[in-house]
């Protein structure tokens, strides 16, 4: 397996370097977009899932929320590896272990067995969706082609987030729900392939020391309050092992600054999140994927549990969610490379509280129109926050951050659906008028979180957070940080 600095592009292939450059993002949006279909194909398969292995709507829950969860868990480890064995090398494990997974998911004899192969699942797909973006980021150099490049990957993931539903559909209501699991083999093994042959090795200039307690930190926090979330309704708030939960997610979340603190190469540099438009980015990306998570969750037993649509007919309605976020996705690219962040980030807030809003008054007999008017808006507003968060986590930072800060990010995405699973599903109870009644407090909670992207977005690309990301540049320089001056400084010029 060669690297970048002694096999180039050109050598390797004999394709342009600029021709070589849209193929390797090509080859990295298949590769992603595996985990894009596999977002909501398997949300469509979920009431199949239910009646063929019993599983009880907490099962469900922790199908969908166990992958959000083992990748927002590892996806900073994955990041920080393939910084230092190499990010192709990561990457082709990541996909040979997410198609391992896929095949075992289709194989699960029970809810448990599905639950554990889905980890493998995640634990596959932890080392694609950072490490896609680390290669792009190295092989895209320039600003104005790298934002592009991020908008064709964003609307690459929201064109397959789309095929998910109709494909799922087709699969489940034609053959059977483990198929939707199958269905990634062969993608993954010509991703396989086609990354081998084309797909550069590049790595940090410098490797930077494992941090296992602060990875073992997150694992604890995340797992907890995910946990807690799921199972507290069903126990009870004040059954023993709730609270212990509750409060090993506090020890945790004291625990992880004052571990960080200490070591002089973290696994999280929590010196970057004094910037607004850092933290800024993580929270917009963590909100944005909470309302996205959970409208998946509750819109997909509203359609099938509720209305009793078909599989194939659930699919088909959820098309303009994902077609918008497609679309939006690849005009907010375009918009980041002329404009900067702050317009994308607070139209796509704006979008995604107007969709989630308009279904909070949901019956058993809302009409169609309603309701694919409210999927368009959601999908554009999910669209519209994409590209600009991910430019905002990856701008000015120096080579052997770019694994760890786009991984960052990428770990707020999918703690957030996982989040926005729990709660919602949480909320919800029944089925008939119980579902309805209590549903409309799930998707006000969704609409807030379009609120709370658009308040976000204003305040962390706001001249006071510049200043004060200029301000907090000077005081690690001045404690001796000059690197960390430049990347604030190099993130201010990019819009960041």
């Amino acid at each position: 397996m060669s690297t970048a600095g002694t096999t180039g592009p050109t050598a390797q292939s004999g394709l342009s370097r600029p021709v070589r450059r849209w193929l390797v993002l090509a080859i990295c949006c298949l590769s992603v977009g595996v985990t894009g279909i596999n977002l909501t194909i398997v949300n469509v398969a979920l009431p199949s899932i239910s009646k063929d292995l019993h599983a009880s709507v907490s099962s469900l829950q922790w199908t969908v929320s166990t992958y959000s969860l083992v990748m927002a868990c590892l996806l900073m480890l994955s990041g920080s590896m393939a910084d230092r064995f190499g990010r192709k090398r990561i990457f082709l494990l990541g996909l040979t272990l997410f198609s391992l997974g896929s095949l075992l998911c289709g194989l699960a004899p029970s809810a448990g067995w599905l639950i554990a192969f889905v980890s493998v699942q995640a634990i596959g797909g932890s080392m694609l969706n950072p490490v896609a973006m680390s290669i792009i980021v190295s092989v895209f150099t320039d600003r104005q082609e790298r934002a592009r490049a991020i908008g064709v990957w964003g609307s690459v993931i929201g064109i397959t987030v789309a095929a998910g539903p109709v494909l799922g559909g087709l699969l489940v209501g034609g053959i059977n729900w483990r198929w939707v699991f199958w269905v990634n083999v062969p993608i993954g093994i010509a991703a396989l392939g086609l990354s081998q042959r084309f797909v550069p090795e590049s790595k940090a200039a410098r490797a930077r020391a494992f941090d296992f307690l602060g990875q073992a930190l997150m694992v604890v926090l995340f797992a907890s309050v995910i946990a807690a979330t799921i199972e507290g309704p069903r126990l009870g708030w004040a059954d023993p092992g709730i609270i212990a939960l509750i409060a090993l997610a506090a020890l945790a979340l004291i625990g992880i600054p004052v571990a960080e603190f200490r070591r002089s190469e973290p696994l999280i540099d929590l010196r970057f999140f004094r910037s607004p438009p850092f933290s800024g980015a993580n929270l917009i990306s963590l909100v944005m994927s909470a309302s996205l998570g959970g409208f998946l969750f509750l819109n997909t037993l509203y359609l099938q549990d509720i209305r009793h649509f078909s599989p194939l007919h659930a699919g088909l309605m959820i098309i303009p969610l994902a077609a918008g976020q497609a679309v939006a996705a690849y005009l907010s690219g375009r918009l980041v490379a002329s404009r900067r962040d702050r317009l994308p980030l607070m139209l796509g807030g704006a979008l995604l509280a107007i969709g989630g809003f308009l279904l909070v008054p949901l019956t058993l007999h809302t009409g169609p129109v309603h309701l694919l008017a409210s999927y368009t808006l959601f999908g554009l507003g999910t669209g519209m926050i994409g590209p600009p968060v991910n430019h905002a986590a990856v701008s000015g930072m120096p080579a052997d951050q770019v694994g760890v800060a786009g991984a960052l990010a990428a770990s707020a995405r999918q703690f957030g659906i996982a989040v926005g699973v729990a709660v919602t599903g949480s909320i919800v109870a029944g089925t008939g008028t119980d579902f309805i009644n209590s549903s409309h407090s799930a998707w006000a909670i969704l609409a807030g979180c379009g609120l709370a992207a658009l308040a976000l977005g204003a305040i962390s690309t706001s001249d006071w957070a510049k200043a004060a990301a200029v301000r907090n540049g000077e005081r690690l320089a001045a404690a001796g940080q000059p690197r960390v001056q430049k990347i604030v400084d190099d993130r201010l010029s990019t819009g960041g």
